[in-house]
């Protein structure tokens, strides 16, 4: 037979696959995520859809793509081992020193997440690289021969290396990794001018700690999956989706595991573009919900924005500076943990709030039978009859409503309001959460959220999509095909791409700027030709950060060439000044400008999967009515099967739709209509 290409994607709640032939047919399927161990729930999805489909490990002999939560899991419960960081002697504290910066002034008992590596495992090394990249102390071999009998007696399994200007020049660097693994050839040794070679020490370090942390976690798992998909007789081998919106081969992603911190919400965030081109939307903005975290991602001239910063761990979700900074590309997006089994409480004021903790898989919402005690919002929604509980996966999960009132009973008690009442509230809360985390965002940004039209998507998204869009004054919600596996389903209509930054001592220099763009390409392109792509498809997007003198922060600027060939100071400062004011409302035309960093953008050729909408001849009556409590009092809602549905087909609000893996909700006020896609579109009434 052959022809079929599937991808799993591993979240916090539920592990989905999506299996697709070439001929547009496509099997998808949902399991609890085994947090024992996440290969096991991966095979069961992958045996649960091979089943559905008829087909053996033989026929997959297109690609394999995998998103995964490993790299976040390690960092947020730090599961990892006992990691090392070797630094310039002098600046042992720079994980705790920080930059300096206080995300709140004005809290007095301000707080940041632990470093990823403790003080007694950080070593000072006698050595310096001075700022335009001569070396003017070499290392000394006999010290580092010594910390390293001193980290093997500490339990290090890994070690970072961030010495200071070593993104100008990274000599010293290699030669204490050559001389660690002559020690130590199993150790995992990450260094800042592979890692993350640019400037500011502390997220350069932040970075390359992290990188070093998750790689003993990280390069076995890969490894572990690529032997186990060969043992069951699969012949391709596995592409990894990256942060930045691309998939790269294991090699690649066993080295660079920091890279994979944002994988599973990248991969939605390149579904909402792939959907703008295909439903011809310039604006568009991306709402993923799931079991534990929601995200959004704002898609602007068909593409997702993406930035060279980005933080892990915040202490506080809304607070920039208050987690852990990774300098590496990633899709620019807000995460809030707002998901289905985000947990519901009340707070030192007697307010409800909802998340950030929560219940993920294991125990699970109360509802789902396992021994969660806690209410979540999935307990919410069940309890004012957005979904059937006799109806959860098709029918294969049986949800317990009275567990789920059960758990909400506490916190009723305590608001001194009914169980519906209060799961009502707890629907409204979180609903309002997410609104004011995509505002926060899209304002950040100099954007304009309202009116965009939303994509809802993930398990849960498509349940709280429309009043999200409410509140974001949207007018227009789409539900695709495939809308719960719709970030695995992203995998598969992802191109590789690798992305690569190398810091500048600022101002511009063109010599230096060629060789740096000239090295970038030859690394990028054995990443991309290592994970499939041919090297005369490849194509390679030109960008640098850039900042007036004497600033502090920069913004990402993209070039139509390679700006190191034409010279064009003009052209740069036009791009550059374009992109400022975007962001903050103004330009200075008589300040010189700098560049902080080249950037190089490696894309293989675009990927055409697109799948076949289950849709039905004729337009279909509702399957039976279900009381909602939309209002102060439940309201009779018409309740759909999604494939029952045909094109062209309009339905009035309020209206439910089910299909296996999730359900729509659509209030009143709005009206859904069938495109011949598949897409479900709600539209608010004027």
């Amino acid at each position: 037979m052959g022809g079929y290409a599937f991808a799993v994607d591993i979240g916090g709640t539920f592990t989905d696959i999506v299996l697709r032939h070439n001929d547009g047919r496509t099997w998808v399927d949902k399991t609890l995520t085994t947090y024992g161990d996440l290969l096991d729930g991966f095979f069961i999805a992958v045996e649960a859809a091979m089943e559905k489909a008829g087909a053996t490990p033989a026929d997959v002999d297109d690609v394999i793509v995998h998103a995964t939560t490993v790299v976040t899991n390690a960092v947020l419960t730090r599961s990892g081992q006992p990691t090392a960081l070797f630094v310039t002697e002098g600046f042992k504290d720079v994980l705790f020193i920080r930059d300096e910066h206080r995300y709140d002034m004005f809290d007095p008992q301000i707080e940041f997440a632990d470093p990823i590596v403790p003080r007694d495992l950080t070593w000072g090394v006698a050595e310096r690289t001075l700022a335009n990249g001569t070396v003017s102390m070499n290392i000394d071999e006999v010290q580092i021969r010594q910390f390293s009998a001193e980290m093997r007696e500490k339990g290090a399994e890994a070690v970072g290396i961030c010495l200071l200007n070593a993104y100008a020049n990274g000599t010293n660097e290699q030669r204490v990794r050559d001389i660690l693994l002559q020690e130590w050839p199993e150790l995992y040794v990450s260094i800042s001018s592979e890692v993350a070679p640019q400037i500011r020490e502390y997220p350069r370090a932040a970075t390359t700690a992290l990188n070093a942390y998750t790689r003993p976690i990280t390069e076995p798992y890969l490894t572990r999956l690529s032997k186990e998909l060969e043992t069951r007789g699969f012949a391709s081998r596995p592409l990894i989706m990256m942060s930045n919106g691309g998939v790269l081969g294991t090699e690649t992603a066993s080295r660079f595991p920091v890279r994979m911190m944002e994988s599973g919400p990248a991969a939605g965030a390149l579904v909402a573009s792939y959907y703008a081109e295909r439903l011809g939307l310039d604006r568009l903005m991306s709402f993923d919900m799931g079991g534990t975290t929601a995200k959004a991602c704002l898609i602007e001239d068909r593409k997702p924005l993406v930035t060279g910063l980005f933080e892990v761990d915040r202490m506080y979700r809304f607070k920039s500076g208050s987690g852990m900074p990774v300098i590496i590309p990633a899709i620019d997006m807000i995460e809030i943990g707002a998901g289905g089994g985000s947990l519901a409480s009340v707070d030192s004021l007697g307010l409800l709030k909802v998340g950030p903790r929560s219940a993920g898989s294991e125990p699970g919402p109360a509802c789902y039978g396992r021994g969660g005690e806690n209410p979540a919002v999935t307990d919410a929604d069940v309890v004012i009859g957005i979904l059937d509980a006799d109806n959860f996966l098709g029918g294969e999960m049986q949800l317990d409503k009275v567990a789920a009132e059960g758990a909400i009973k506490p916190l009723a008690d305590r608001l001194k309001t009914s169980v519906p009442q209060t799961a009502r509230g707890i629907f409204q809360v979180v609903n309002e959460s997410m609104a004011a985390a995509a505002r926060a965002h899209a304002t950040d940004r100099g954007i304009d959220y309202r009116g965009m039209p939303v994509l809802a998507f993930g398990g849960a998204g498509p349940v709280h999509a429309c009043h999200v869009a409410e509140l974001l004054e949207s007018t227009t919600v789409i539900y695709p095909p495939l809308a719960s596996v719709l970030s695995a389903f992203g995998t598969l209509v992802t191109p590789v791409r690798f992305d690569l930054a190398r810091g500048s001592a600022g101002g511009i220099d063109w010599e230096t700027a060629g060789k740096t763009y000239a090295d970038m390409i030859a690394e990028a392109g054995i990443a991309l030709e290592a994970a499939g792509a041919p090297a005369d498809v490849i194509r390679f997007v030109y960008g640098a950060d850039m900042r007036y003198a004497g600033q502090q922060n920069e913004v990402t600027v993209e070039f139509a060439t390679d700006p190191s060939t034409g010279r064009d100071v003009d052209a740069m400062r036009e791009a550059f000044e374009t992109a400022y004011e975007a962001q903050y409302g103004l330009r200075l035309p008589d300040m010189p400008i700098e560049v902080v960093a080249w950037r190089i953008s490696a894309h293989g050729p675009a990927v055409e999967r697109h799948g076949t909408p289950e849709l039905s001849d004729a337009a279909t009556a509702p399957k039976g009515h279900r009381d909602v409590l939309i209002g102060d009092a439940p309201e009779s809602v018409a309740v759909y099967d999604r494939p029952a549905l045909a094109a062209g087909q309009q339905i009035p609000g309020p209206v439910i739709i089910e299909e296996r893996e999730t359900t729509i909700f659509i209030l009143p006020g709005w009206d859904a209509s069938v495109a011949d896609n598949g897409c479900i579109t709600a539209e608010r009434r004027e």
